[in-house]
Parts: structure tokens; C-alpha cells; sequence
């Protein structure tokens, strides 16, 4: 394999500057990229870390300064070009130039993607003309959101989604002193992402810190009038709202990469060096749909870890030291007391074991739920339980059989051996 860096006269143009694409390019100077760097990104911010936006950030009163990824002065020291506030509107592949949205090219010898993604705001009737709805994306909506809630006198927020964003978003506000009521359309809260024993904790702990989790609610329309939102659902019921947040998922900003004719389907398709069906562009983060060798299948996952560790196999992989992306994903989640860590992805799971370890109550202080597949552990939540996320990453990753009947019972010193299926 040849190991040698880039030419100084290649050009690598990166379009998104959050964690994907701030990481590529330091790390394409770590691996010896010795060419130009062009990071581009339409925040007008120095890129800064996102995890914090729902909950720190939110409660905290700081600027993004004290939350950006790395300093100007970094990027200035290495070299790397950052164009921020600017919108990429094509890519020529045939003539290896982006467009930019002021009508100015860029030319590249190779091409990253990694543009993440952009909230939904679903079509109802009447959020266009209401006052004091925002997403959770940027640094700019927790500004507005911060702003909207200082001048509110009764403090009403209404969260439509009861996802983690939504969750989170929640703890943090009532944190503020704010009155909050989540409205989730499916039976349950974190239907999609997690067995109804977490859906019924992260309700119980919501709920015992005066949050109003409401599920099955379908809302119609929003109407605006004398200063307030009203929410109006299926059922005919109705919430008064100073302020709506809308957590109820994301669109993968892949546009560019169709137009361009780069092959997308829940992402944009990239093999297990990060390349798309271009040999000279490349996908990472949010955006990207990659194949994961433990689990089978094509996945697009939205998280902190894939966004960082698909930079270091693009950086490498442009740098002629390729190596393949194959890690376990994993999450956290943070809401009031409770520091929730998971690894691996439960889809598909036929049975969980939850494992309580100390405290009073259906759940105690610090419990696991460990989802199977027949026989295979397939992922583990550990809630304010570090031990169960160690001990549940070095299972999965290394395709280790779990005693189930001894997981399950809480007298079973937990320790790896102890747990393995002889």
C-alpha cells in the first residue's frame, strides 16, 4: 500500500463544519495532507460542539464561544481555509468544482460530504403564522429560544416530539422555571428507539420532576392569537403555549449528492472507506449511509462518535492508508439526574433482561435493559450504570455469549466472566 500524503497542489474541499468535517480536516493534517483545505459551512458560528445546545448550553447563559470545537487561531495555525455563512448550491462533478451560493467556484482534487442534516418542521396548519416556534439544531435556535423565554411571563412551552432531543430539551427548561408539556404522536415515548421499560422510566422521572409527557397526540393546527399559541390535537383537546419547540426529527441534507448524481437512498451511500460511487467524493456523519459489518446492514446514524470516527477513516483513506469504518455506535443522553449511556442498536430484538443494581423503586438508581436477539446481545442502555456500558460494549464487540440467567440476577457479582455463557 503506498503511504504516502497528498501532493501539495491537491485540494480537498470539505462542505459542513461540524463534527464530521472540523475533524476531517485536522485530522488530514495529522495524516500528512500537505495541500489546501477548504471547510465550508452555511452557520455563520465558528463551528462548535452540539450536545450541549438541549441541555447545557440551554440552561447555562454562555455564549457558543466557550462551546466551539476549536479556536480560530487553530485553524489559521493549520492552514485550513474556513468559509463560514457560505451555501454550497452544486456540485460539477465533471469539471471538479462546487458552486457556491454567491455564484463563485471552488475547484477540488477531492470532495467531502458531510452536510448533516436539518430539523422537520412538519406541515401544520398555522406554524407558519405562529409566534416563538423553533427547532433544535443550532446555536442560533437556543439563542432564540433563550431570548423568547426571558421575556415570557408565564413561561409555557409546549414540546412536540418526545424523542431524546425533545426529552432533553424538556429537563433543561424546567431547570429554567418554565411550565412544559410534551405531546408525542406514538403510544409511547422513544417508541422507535428504545423497549417500553425505558419509555416508562424516562416518563416516571419526567413526570416526578413536573414535566407533562402526553402521549398519543396528534396536532392539527396551531393557532396564534392575543400573545399565545394554542395547540390543537386530534382528540380536541388544546395546550397553551407561550413557546412550541418541534423535536420531531430530521431531513438528511443530501440534495447536493443527487443533483450531482452521487447515489443516495437513506443517505448518501458510501462504501467502508467513506467513498461514494465517486472515487474523488466522500460522505461522513449524519449524512452518509454506510454498511456495518457486526450488525449486517446499511445504517445512517446520527451521533458525535460516527460523525468523529468516519473523519479518521476519511482522513486516512485520502491520505493512502486506507482502513475501514466498523465500530459499535454509540449513544448518551443526559436528563436531570440520570446520565443514560447505550451501545449497539436494539432494532430487532426479541427479548430484554433489565438488570436493577441499587436503589429503591421499579428501577432503582442505576439499572441496565440488555436487548437480545435469540441468543445474541444486540445492545445495552445502562442508566447511571458506567459498569453495564463497558461491560455491554466488550460483549457486543466481541460477539460473546451472555448468561442470561445470571444478568438477570442482581446477587450475580457483575463482572465479565461471571457472565459469560460457558
Amino acid at each position: 500500500m503506498n503511504n504516502t500524503p497528498k501532493k501539495e497542489n491537491e485540494t480537498c474541499v470539505i462542505i459542513g463544519a461540524s463534527h464530521a468535517g472540523v475533524n476531517l480536516a485536522f485530522g488530514l493534517r495529522r495524516e500528512g495532507w500537505s495541500g489546501d483545505i477548504h471547510l465550508y459551512d452555511t452557520d455563520p458560528e465558528l463551528p462548535y460542539h452540539r450536545p450541549p445546545l438541549s441541555k447545557a448550553y440551554l440552561t447555562s447563559g454562555d455564549t457558543i464561544e466557550k462551546n466551539q470545537l476549536r479556536s480560530s487561531e487553530s485553524y489559521k495555525s493549520e492552514n485550513i481555509a474556513l468559509h463560514l455563512g457560505s451555501t454550497v448550491k452544486e456540485i460539477n462533478r465533471e469539471n471538479k468544482k462546487i458552486v457556491l451560493g454567491n455564484g463563485s467556484l471552488q475547484s477540488y482534487d477531492k470532495l467531502v460530504i458531510a452536510s448533516g442534516a436539518r430539523p422537520i418542521i412538519p406541515p401544520i396548519p398555522g406554524i407558519e403564522t405562529a409566534k416563538n416556534i423553533f427547532p433544535i439544531r443550532t446555536a442560533a435556535d437556543i439563542n432564540n429560544i433563550r431570548e423568547a423565554l426571558s421575556k415570557s411571563i408565564t413561561k409555557r412551552v409546549v414540546i412536540i416530539g418526545g424523542g431524546y432531543i425533545g426529552l432533553e430539551t424538556a429537563a433543561s427548561l424546567k431547570k429554567l422555571g418554565a411550565t412544559v408539556t410534551v405531546l408525542e404522536r406514538e403510544k409511547r415515548i422513544l417508541a422507535r428507539v428504545t423497549a417500553p421499560e425505558m419509555s416508562s422510566f424516562f416518563q416516571l422521572i419526567h413526570n416526578e420532576n413536573g414535566v407533562d409527557i402526553i402521549t398519543s397526540k396528534n396536532v392539527n393546527k396551531i393557532e396564534y392569537k392575543n400573545d399565545k399559541n394554542t395547540i390543537l390535537c386530534a382528540d380536541n383537546t388544546s395546550y397553551i403555549a407561550d413557546i412550541v419547540i418541534v423535536g420531531v426529527g430530521i431531513f438528511v441534507n443530501k440534495e447536493l449528492a443527487e443533483q450531482a448524481g452521487i447515489l443516495c437512498k437513506n443517505g448518501i451511500c458510501v462504501d467502508e472507506n467513506t467513498r461514494t460511487n465517486d472515487p474523488d467524493i466522500f460522505a461522513i456523519g449524519d449524512c452518509s449511509y454506510h454498511y456495518n459489518p457486526h450488525y449486517d446492514k446499511y445504517l445512517r446514524l446520527e451521533s458525535v462518535q460516527n460523525a468523529i470516527d468516519q473523519a479518521k477513516v476519511t482522513a486516512a483513506t485520502l491520505c493512502s492508508k486506507e482502513i475501514i469504518y466498523d465500530t459499535i455506535p454509540w449513544f448518551w443522553s443526559d436528563q436531570y439526574n440520570v446520565k443514560l449511556q447505550m451501545v449497539g442498536l436494539s432494532q430487532g430484538y426479541n427479548q430484554i433482561i433489565l438488570r436493577k443494581e441499587s436503589g429503591e423503586g421499579t428501577y432503582g438508581d442505576s439499572f441496565s435493559v440488555w436487548y437480545f436477539k435469540d441468543e445474541t446481545l444486540l445492545a445495552v442502555d445502562a442508566v447511571n450504570n458506567a459498569k453495564a456500558y463497558v461491560i455491554g460494549t466488550k460483549f457486543i464487540k466481541g460477539n460473546l455469549k451472555v448468561n442470561k440467567q445470571k444478568l438477570a440476577n442482581p446477587e450475580t457479582a457483575f463482572k465479565p466472566n461471571n457472565l459469560l455463557l460457558e
